[in-house]
């Protein structure tokens, strides 16, 4: 990959694939999605999470993740707006374990919005941001002339790793499903770990 402006790409994508198998918000959302409202929705869920993370690649090489890295206040003020995000997400699934019986629970209606919604999240995540600010940015050659090459191969390939995980995590909600409709309650404890993670990621947000 030196070709392209891209340096040390095998240690690049070794740590890459560590940072996309931690849990986050972005894969637990695709996972549950698929669980609660199948397949088609969670592909929704995951083209928005593939497209949000080509935005935040996009801005990283205009220079706005370094100019909010110079600027506490706006890097601050994202980051309550996420821990909002997660906190309301956190909230609808926990209030789902009292409106519904455990065979109707959902997390997110049926109509409407999960690609907004899973967008919006990959968009407001802090831990996305930095990595592009952080980690990403430090395989890229600044000498490399056009600029835009070297961003745009390690953007394909963490897309490519993404969507294999991703993929994954569909296929894997879907079997999980088949087996909450058997077992309520394990599906109700499910909703009830989500829930307190969503919630937990956003204590965690405002507490840094």
């Amino acid at each position: 990959m030196d070709a392209f402006g891209v340096l040390q790409f095998w240690t690049f994508l070794a740590g890459l694939i560590v940072i996309i198998l931690m849990p986050g918000p972005n894969s637990l959302f695709v996972l549950k999605t698929s669980i609660s409202q199948g397949p088609a929705k969670a592909w929704q869920a995951l083209a928005a999470v593939l497209i949000g993370d080509g935005v935040l690649i996009f801005l990283s090489y205009l220079g706005v993740a370094s100019l909010l890295a110079a600027s506490p206040q706006a890097f601050t003020l994202l980051r309550y707006l996420g821990a909002a995000y997660l906190l309301y997400l956190g909230v609808q699934i926990l209030l789902s374990l009292r409106r519904a019986a455990p065979e109707q629970q959902q997390v997110l209606p049926k109509a409407g919005s999960v690609f907004r919604k899973s967008l919006l999240l990959s968009l407001t995540n802090p831990k996305a941001i930095l990595f592009y600010l952080s980690f990403f940015i430090q395989f890229i050659d600044a000498s490399y002339s056009p600029a835009w090459v070297p961003y745009l191969a390690l953007a394909v390939v963490l897309e490519l790793v993404s969507l294999a995980y991703l993929t994954l995590l569909i296929y894997a909600g879907a079997a999980i499903a088949g087996f909450f409709r058997h077992q309520p309650k394990v599906g109700q404890a499910g909703n009830l770990a989500l829930g307190l993670l969503f919630t937990g990621f956003a204590v965690r947000l405002v507490m840094v």
